[in-house]
């Protein structure tokens, strides 16, 4: 697919230096920086658990302490 996107003209000129040095293509090395962009990210999403115990009006110590006594 193609995509129209506007890079400031600094931004540009440091591009085609990394093209050059890399002997790659603008798409390429885009795609490169995209891909690694997602993974990136992609990491940082919260874990589905987070802030789950934050609602609760027990102390979590205390719970901890009381479940492992059971063992």
């Amino acid at each position: 697919m193609r995509t129209l996107v506007d890079i400031p003209d600094k931004q540009l000129g440091e591009l085609a230096e990394i093209c050059k040095q890399e002997k790659l293509s603008r798409a390429a090395v885009v795609r490169e920086a995209i891909a690694a962009y997602i993974v990136d990210h992609r990491s940082k999403k919260p874990i589905d658990a987070f802030g789950l115990w934050g609602k609760k009006k027990t102390d979590g110590l205390k719970y901890q302490r009381k479940i492992r006594s059971e063992w």
